[in-house]
């Protein structure tokens, strides 16, 4: 499996600030120490071309050169910097780099990405730019040209917060199905509309979260009866577990685990290719949510090389 970061480009936080930059480093260094079947390769940058296949020129402009408004910055919950700016950019090619493996291999990862909350002309919520719904784009006008086809992509979002930014996106493509299960009471207090929300108690623990997990994906499975994705998007937010900061749910590591296997499974026994990034994670302990999201990679790098499990996207001939 390749897998592919950016954690070298490290945003620059005022002391105190809560989101977690180290975590992305201390899950490399364990992926390099403990998965040697896995092959690390730094992200290359998203182009403006690429950006803007899913943000207004605006906003892509206005992050690169350095003009965004301090309301536009604060939303986003990052002061700008040059450096803010490139790694907005490399995480975006993270997870670009990894949905072409992902194509090639059956699967790939992105150690950071699910910045599920950046809209088409604004960020937010520690998002800059959206990159499943950039990737997702791509690599539609990439198979196109290749193969004159439609790939119909699934986004499958099981961090703690709506991907509302993801939703909105795609509000209006019937190619892109978006999933999120979700905090009903958590950020985004505001939701957005996806394909299939499932919103969640607090306190909600293993069995009824694994529970509304299997009977989202019947009713994915239902809904693409005749017309199966071609790729998927899985972004795997360890912020569902007890432990975080800003969960609200109670999820016990096992149960993370199981829920990693059962979306795994689930796209193993249909042969889609799928891209996994991270998304959030703010542990009390960062050292927990690292082993989660190590566990997550663990179990996605044991299904690419199942021998049933192969990049053959369902496609549809072009007309």
């Amino acid at each position: 499996m390749r897998a592919f970061y950016c954690d070298h480009f490290v945003l620059p936080l005022p002391p105190g600030h809560r989101f977690p930059m180290q975590k992305y480093r201390l899950l490399r260094d364990r992926v390099a120490a403990e998965l040697p079947q896995v092959r690390l390769e730094e992200a290359p940058p998203a182009s403006d071309g690429e950006l803007a296949l899913a943000h207004h020129p605006r906003y892509v402009s206005a992050v690169a050169e350095g003009w965004l408004t301090p309301q536009e910055q604060r939303e986003i919950g990052f002061p700008w910097s040059p450096a803010m700016a490139e790694r907005a950019r490399r995480s975006v090619g993270a997870t670009i780099a990894a949905a072409r493996a992902a194509l090639d291999d059956g699967v790939g990862a992105n150690l950071a990405g699910g910045t599920h909350h950046a809209y088409a002309d604004r960020g937010g919520g520690y998002c800059v730019f959206n990159d499943v719904a950039v990737a997702a784009r791509l690599m539609q006008a990439e198979w196109h040209r290749r193969h004159r086809a439609l790939l119909r992509v699934l986004v499958l979002d099981l961090d703690v917060h709506q991907g509302n930014g993801t939703a909105a996106i795609f509000a209006d493509d019937p190619t892109v199905y978006t999933v999120s299960l979700h905090g009903q009471r958590n950020f985004p207090f505001r939701k957005e509309r996806s394909d299939l929300d499932v919103e969640l108690a607090d306190g909600c623990t293993d069995e009824p979260y694994l529970d509304a997990l299997d009977e989202a994906l019947r009713e994915v499975w239902r809904h693409h009866e005749n017309r199966p994705p071609g790729l998927v998007f899985y972004l795997a937010g360890a912020d569902p577990h007890e432990g975080d900061r800003l969960g609200r749910l109670k999820l016990s590591a096992a149960g993370l685990a199981e829920r990693d296997r059962r979306v795994f499974a689930s796209m193993r026994e249909r042969g889609l290719p799928v891209v996994v990034t991270m998304a959030g994670g703010y542990g009390y302990d960062i050292h927990q949510t690292v082993a989660i999201q190590f566990e997550t990679l663990r179990i996605a790098q044991a299904v690419a090389f199942h021998p049933r499990f192969a990049a053959h996207p369902h496609v549809e001939t072009a007309t």
